[in-house]
């Protein structure tokens, strides 16, 4: 707090006072009070006002800077009324507890929200572990059928499943510090595994999947990366494109196909890039293809899209401290690339 807000903050008491003693050296000039002695008071009680503006004036900013010295080192702000030097007149006092009141009806209010937000959480969990028992009894009972049937209903119910363990690992980011579990990998069985995962679903959209120079050790959560690499390899077999060519190594490949590929970029960091050759993504919605249910033109067109896969991808990434960029040209193809650390 400046001198001169201070002053603000004061400036109709200042003018009463000055009001106040204007009027009294009148009087005592009427009584027949010598000037001398008029000026010499009117002096003295302005040097005592400004004395005394200057004391409120120090003692006031002393007291504002200790409050904000506790506020800032107060790690739950709303602890502040707790922490804070009792007041000493009557009405800060009153101020005082009806602050602390307030304050307590807050705490009270986010003990609520947590506590549902957890219950939520805790039944999503459970609903998502429940859910899988008769999607497995599904797939078993399929393999009775013909094959074209089993082979639609099988595609159905990995739709299903993926939607599902969605729905899992976005309850999961409420509370992620205790999902997650960062260690060291090779990067080639992480792909592997995820490929293998999303194998049918790469097999039934007729996409081939080429990986090269992923003979690193990275650090990072396995089951995290896996979906998130999962998300990207059902991206591409959503929105591949039956007609668009694929240069890799000067050859020209005239099928779908996703190319995993890895390279170092710094001394502690690797590059991981997912490519397709795929329908690609108009300029203007690149900016919001991490947002929070964005679909985009070729998601609407396509239908079924719900708008989370890169939306937990870009947020579980940053739960790893992975840094995710996204680059497209529209009926060409898309690239995401993951940063990893590869020293601790």
């Amino acid at each position: 707090m400046t001198f001169r807000e201070f002053l603000s903050d004061r400036t109709g008491r200042i003018i009463l006072e000055l009001c106040i003693l204007a009027m009294s050296v009148c009087l005592l000039s009427v009584t027949g009070t010598q000037p001398d002695i008029l000026l010499l008071l009117f002096v003295f009680l302005a040097f005592i006002r400004i004395t005394v503006l200057l004391i409120d004036f120090f003692t006031l900013r002393s007291h504002l800077a200790q409050l904000e010295h506790i506020m800032a080192n107060l790690p739950q702000k709303y602890l502040f009324t707790e922490c804070a030097p009792p007041p000493k007149t009557i009405y800060e006092r009153r101020l005082f507890a009806l602050m602390r009141r307030s304050c307590k009806s807050m705490t009270e209010a986010v003990s609520d929200a947590e506590a549902a937000r957890r219950e939520y959480r805790e039944t999503v969990e459970s609903w998502v572990h429940e859910i899988k028992s008769p999607i497995t009894a599904a797939k078993l009972i399929c393999h009775g059928i013909e094959p074209e049937p089993r082979r639609r209903l099988a595609q159905e119910l990995f739709q299903i499943e993926a939607h599902v363990e969605r729905a899992l690992f976005y309850a999961r980011t409420e509370n992620p510090e205790k999902d997650f579990i960062i260690q060291q990998y090779n990067l080639d069985d992480i792909v592997a595994e995820a490929i293998e995962t999303y194998g049918t679903l790469l097999m039934q959209s007729n996409i081939r999947v080429e990986t090269g120079n992923l003979h690193y050790q990275i650090y990072t959560d396995r089951k995290w990366t896996c979906f998130i690499l999962g998300q990207l390899l059902q991206n591409a077999a959503r929105y591949k494109n039956e007609q668009s060519a694929f240069a890799h190594d000067s050859l020209i490949h005239d099928t779908s196909v996703i190319i995993v590929s890895a390279e170092p970029s710094d001394k502690d960091r690797l590059k991981l890039t997912v490519s397709d050759n795929g329908i690609g993504i108009p300029a203007h919605e690149l900016p919001r293809v991490f947002d929070r249910g964005f679909t985009g033109s070729n998601g609407r067109a396509r239908g079924g899209s719900t708008g989370m896969g890169l939306y937990l991808c870009h947020k579980l990434s940053d739960f790893l401290g992975l840094a995710i960029q996204i680059t497209s040209v529209e009926g060409e193809g898309t690239s995401v690339t993951l940063s990893f650390l590869t020293k601790m």
